[in-house]
Parts: structure tokens; sequence; C-alpha cells
């Protein structure tokens, strides 16, 4: 599945264009490496993704085309959220 869908179908951004525009600035990656948004995710993948002044890093669990809003946090497991330092 493409990155920018699953994170809009996960619920971890809420629209697919502003899914799409944070991961064209590099602010997500997978397993180490930066992504784009047409970038393909897996199960087992880990996503680190820039909410402003915090890094959230994910695992997916599970790929769905569509979820309703009770399932949508299924899709992943939050494994850490640390604040970014300033310089």
């Amino acid at each position: 599945m493409r990155l920018d869908k699953f994170l809009k179908v996960s619920r971890l951004i809420k629209r697919r264009t502003l899914a799409k525009e944070v991961s064209d600035q590099g602010r997500i990656s997978i397993n180490g490496i930066v992504a784009k948004a047409s970038s393909t995710v897996k199960i087992g993948d880990e996503l680190k993704v820039r909410f402003g002044q915090k890094i959230v890093t994910v695992r997916i669990d599970d790929i769905k085309e569509t979820s309703k809003k009770e399932e949508a946090g299924n899709m992943y497991t939050i494994v850490s959220e640390e604040a970014v330092k300033e310089m």
C-alpha cells in the first residue's frame, strides 16, 4: 500500500493530501530511509513521523484498504514518542 494512503486509513494523518505534503517534505522515514508519498509500506515496517516538535515511531501491524474509526488504531503500534531537540 502507498504510504500516503496508509497514513490516512490508519488515521495517523487526517487527510491524504496532508499525508502527501508531509512525506514530500522529508518528515517521514520507513525503516530509517526517508520516504516519499508513493513509497510502499508493508506489515512489520517501522515509520518515523515528525509532527511539529515531536517524533512518533510506529510499527505497522495490519494493512487494510478501508477502516472504521475504532479499527484504525489496531493497524499500528506506537513504539516511541520523543521531543525534537532544539538547536
